[in-house]
């Protein structure tokens, strides 16, 4: 936990290419780094993308291919021109002599730029993930040091991640640790499921209040008195119709990405002969 300083968030995406770049490391390498590609507001750092960046590590020196690391920021920023460079990432547990010089490069790309590491050897038995910021300190005019104070690290992600991270979820209960994804179609059935069980559990609940086996909650109340308000009053027949209407949408575009999908296929065979 952070004594001061602004809120570190990371989406899944970039947990997902450090621990990508781990497992290509060059043979020998005891670690990797990269650049934190985000956003910056008063409160918070937001952390959206990151790449690596090829480096040469021993015990005296370490060497690190700056001209690799502007060239992939000038193509990205043709990509996301709003991602701005936040500082960089480690693999590893702990800040080491060769850190402090890394960082000192990326102070001159960035404003007082964040330091991210994530212990992917799991050398305390977990994937501990860590933000720092650094401070100078000193006798001014004197040898002045560098000191890293931890930051609060938060894990956000947008709608489109979290089907990834479900889907990851769901690999831990299984033997074999792979899923595959599901069809649009069977999304559909699988919320309206969820959807069905949430409103018996809600009726279930009410009917208890109303018979005197629950004692009756007045923030349960209102939040349910806000979820009614909510929904739009609309005879059955024109929703009827406006999700028959979003169905045929829906198997329209499958029908139609499926048939572009065997083209594709049907081509590469013939290329081929």
């Amino acid at each position: 936990m952070s004594v001061y300083g602004p809120v570190v968030k990371i989406h899944p995406v970039v947990l997902a290419s450090i621990c990508d770049s781990y497992e290509r490391r060059n043979e020998g390498a005891s670690r990797v780094i990269g650049t934190l590609l985000g956003t910056i507001d008063k409160h918070s750092i937001e952390v959206t993308n990151c790449f690596s960046v090829p480096h040469n590590e021993s015990e005296d020196e370490v060497a690190v291919d700056m001209e690799f690391a502007k060239n992939m920021y000038e193509l990205h920023k043709r990509v996301s021109p709003t991602e701005v460079i936040i500082g960089w990432y480690a693999t590893g547990f702990d800040i080491t002599e060769h850190s402090v010089l890394i960082h000192e490069y990326y102070s001159r790309e960035a404003t007082n730029p964040i330091h991210l590491t994530m212990d992917t050897a799991l050398q305390s038995g977990k994937m501990n993930i860590r933000a720092y910021v650094s401070a100078q300190m000193g006798v001014p005019g004197k040898t002045v040091g560098v000191m890293f104070t931890p930051l609060t690290v938060k894990y956000v992600y947008y709608d489109t991640e979290r089907i990834g991270v479900d889907l990851l979820q769901r690999t831990r209960v299984l033997p074999s640790r792979t899923k595959g994804l599901t069809s649009d179609l069977s999304q559909v059935a699988g919320s309206a499921a969820r959807v069905q069980d949430m409103l018996t559990t809600m009726l279930a609940y009410i009917e208890d209040v109303l018979s005197g086996k629950v004692a009756a909650d007045n923030s349960v109340g209102r939040f349910l008195t806000d979820l009614v308000n909510k929904v739009p009053t609309i005879p059955a027949e024109d929703f009827e119709n406006m999700l028959n209407s979003n169905i045929n949408d829906l198997l329209m575009v499958t029908y139609l990405s499926n048939l572009t999908q065997a083209q594709i296929a049907l081509n590469e065979k013939l290329v081929l002969l």
